[in-house]
Order: structure tokens, then C-alpha cells, then sequence
């Protein structure tokens, strides 16, 4: 479950009309969000607040070896409007499951981003400024978030640590998003790293969609999936040493008829490693994920298979009565995953390490139980187990 503060950067990037899945970074979201989720470890509580719509704070504790814990505070220029308060929020919102991806945005045009006053233009770009302190490691994390234009972010992290080399180490992006095809530039003072990556989305162009002509071809055949390809490349400037990789993405548009599914290969070439995902949901509270991995130098293999199950609130008949009684002006148009109470996730692997979560919320907390076992190890099956509590107002 993302805590408060991800939560918060989510909405700052909803509310400036930023995509998260249109990058290379996220070609298998899908995949990793039904495989390869972290399971608490002990205790943690935390408590947050969005004390106005440009400020938030958080406050953690938890006791994982020892009592330790952690302060954050954000700002953002943007005011935000989504709901946040534990008992509100949507809990698709904080919980990672089965992506649906939406037809691609047409960007922004920059003058509509233009604001002006007696002549002058007064507009500011959209900022958030992140920082987070743990204790007693007196470790620092700080972030540095910018609309620079429509299509247009610069991201900068920082993380300050006396255990890490030099102390710490900054790592730039600079991200570009077309709708039709994104592209990223990064630079990280851990080994001067440079490098470079973009996705390409096949099909219609969202920058041209309404003033193209529509074909009879296109009207009788709607499209129902997109099919995505894209690659990265970086190189260490210090280690002299560097990578490359490349994947492709197929998946299922909202207007699919069907199961919505995706999938995904990605290979890297210079290590040997080949893998492919499918993902479905094969419900409306149902979704399964494979992964299969190969390595085609030491033909090596694995092999992952995990699912999500989705718990809705059940209305008694009284309930039920109560709410068709209510005037009309009353109404409004509810959401499919309203009713939504909680999720049971699962995951096997080919040597039976299971990892096992409940996330869900209990009146106005959020609550993520998970545990990691070990049917290999009799000695010590569980490898973990672990709880979280999330309170925000």
C-alpha cells in the first residue's frame, strides 16, 4: 500500500495532468504491482495530514529491530483536490493492483497554461518540494518536482546518508511526455551515470485525434488494445561500465469487450536475461499474473505466478431499501469500485516462497498485514511478518 506522502505526489501529478504510465519505467507495472509487492516487516504506524491544500505532513514509528521512525513534510504549488483523509480516500488510489491503461491524452497547449493580469503574465510553474527525515539514522531524503511545460518535467532526488558513498548521491530526470511517444534523460552522481530511455506507443496520434478524418475502415474496426515498444540505455562515466534494454507492452484499451489483459517481454541483451509477463482480470474482483524468466547464457530459469482478490461491502436488504428511497437530487453516479473494502494478494514462486497481503481499511484506518514463508526451510517457515497502520486526516 503507498503511504500518505506517495499518495499526495500521486494527486499533485493527477491534478497536473502528468501520466504515469506513459514511460518505459512503467512497462510492467502490471506485473510488479501482482508480484512483486513488499510485505511488512513488525510494526509501523503512521500518522498524516493534509493540513491545507498546498501542505502536508507525516509522521512514522515503527519497530523493526529497533524503535525507529521518520518526519515528512511536502509543498506543493498546485492545490490538490482529491480526497485523502483515510476514511474518504479511494482505496485504488493507495493500493498497486492490475493497471487499466486509458486512451492516450492529447498534451496541453502552452498557452493554456498562460496567466494573465493587466497585461502581464503572472502564471508560475506548477512545483512540489518533498523532504523526509529518519531518525535516528539522521538520514535525509529530499525531492524536487517541476511542470517545466505541458510535456515537460524535471524531477530531482537527493538522498543524504553517511553510509552511502560520498555521503549521498542526486539523481536528475528530466521527463518527456507526447502522448504518442515519451523520452527520459537522467544523470546520477553515483558514478556520474548518464543515461536514456523512451517508449513509443503504435496506433492513432492523441495530438492529431479530433482534426484527422475518420475512415469508414476506422468506425466498423475500433481499436481495443495499443501496442507499446521502448528501450533504455545508460553508461557508468567512473566504473566505465553500462547497460541496455528493450520491451514491449501489448494491452487492452477501457472499449475491450472482453477480459482486459497485458503483456510484456523485455530483454537485456548484454546480461542474458529474457522476461515475459500475462496479466488478466479475469473478474471484476479477480486478476492473475505469470511472470517467466531465462537466462539464455547460463540457462537459468524462473518462474512466478500471483493473483489479487478484490473484497466489496455487501448491503443488507434494509440498506439497500433506504438508499433507492433517497430524493433524486440526492443521487450521483457511483463509481463500480465504490463499495471496495479490501484486497487479498498471493504470490508463489518455483522454490515455494509465498508471499502473502491483506490491505483494506477498518472504519477511518488503513491497515496492510502481510507475511513471507518458506515451505523449503521447515526450521523457519515464516520469514516475515508484519503489520501497518495508516491514519490520515
Amino acid at each position: 500500500m503507498l503511504d500518505f506522502m506517495e499518495n499526495v505526489q500521486n494527486a499533485f501529478y493527477e491534478a497536473s495532468h502528468w501520466n504515469l504510465d506513459n514511460s518505459y519505467g512503467a512497462l510492467n507495472a502490471t506485473a510488479r504491482a501482482l508480484l512483486e509487492f513488499q510485505t511488512p516487516k513488525g510494526l509501523k504506524l503512521q500518522i498524516s495530514s493534509l493540513a491545507a491544500p498546498n501542505f502536508a505532513t507525516s509522521y512514522a514509528i515503527g519497530n523493526v529491530g529497533v524503535v525507529d521512525g521518520s518526519v515528512s513534510y511536502l509543498y506543493s504549488s498546485l492545490p490538490l483536490q482529491r480526497k485523502l483523509k483515510s476514511s474518504d480516500l479511494d482505496l485504488h488510489h493507495v493500493i498497486r493492483g492490475y493497471r487499466h491503461l486509458q486512451e492516450l491524452r492529447r498534451p496541453d497547449e502552452n498557452w493554456w497554461w498562460e496567466v494573465w493580469h493587466n497585461g502581464k503574465r503572472i502564471d508560475r510553474k506548477d512545483t512540489l518540494l518533498y523532504g523526509r527525515i529518519f531518525l535516528p539514522q539522521s538520514r535525509l531524503d529530499a525531492l524536487y518536482l517541476r511542470r517545466l511545460s505541458p510535456t515537460q518535467q524535471l524531477r530531482v532526488a537527493a538522498v543524504s546518508d553517511s553510509s552511502l558513498k560520498n555521503g549521498g548521491t542526486i539523481l536528475t530526470l528530466l521527463q518527456n511526455d507526447f502522448g504518442k511517444y515519451s523520452t527520459e534523460y537522467m544523470y546520477s552522481t553515483d558514478s556520474a551515470l548518464l543515461g536514456v530511455r523512451g517508449l513509443y506507443n503504435f496506433g492513432a496520434d492523441p495530438r492529431t485525434g479530433p482534426t484527422e478524418p475518420i475512415t469508414v475502415q476506422q468506425i466498423a474496426e475500433p481499436i481495443h488494445g495499443r501496442f507499446s515498444a521502448g528501450a533504455e540505455l545508460y553508461y557508468g562515466l567512473l566504473n566505465k561500465s553500462g547497460g541496455i534494454s528493450t520491451g514491449l507492452r501489448f494491452t487492452t484499451l477501457p472499449n475491450h469487450t472482453g477480459f482486459p489483459y497485458t503483456m510484456t517481454l523485455t530483454l537485456n541483451p548484454l546480461m542474458g536475461n529474457l522476461s515475459s509477463t500475462y496479466s488478466v482480470k479475469a473478474g471484476p474482483n479477480l486478476a492473475l499474473c505469470s511472470r517467466f524468466d531465462f537466462n539464455f547464457y547460463s540457462y537459468e530459469s524462473e518462474m512466478q505466478v500471483g493473483c489479487e482478490l478484490w473484497r466489496r461491502r455487501r448491503n443488507t436488504d434494509v440498506e439497500w431499501a433506504v438508499k433507492r428511497l433517497r430524493p433524486d437530487w440526492e443521487r450521483r453516479t457511483v463509481a463500480p469500485d465504490d463499495d471496495v473494502t479490501g484486497i487479498l494478494k498471493a504470490r508463489v514462486d518455483q522454490d515455494w516462497r509465498i508471499g502473502l497481503l491483506w490491505e483494506g481499511r477498518i472504519k477511518e484506518l488503513l491497515f496492510t498485514l502481510g507475511a513471507s514463508v518458506d515451505l523449503k526451510k521447515r526450521d523457519q517457515i515464516f520469514r516475515a511478518v508484519g503489520i501497518e497502520l495508516q491514519y490520515s486526516s
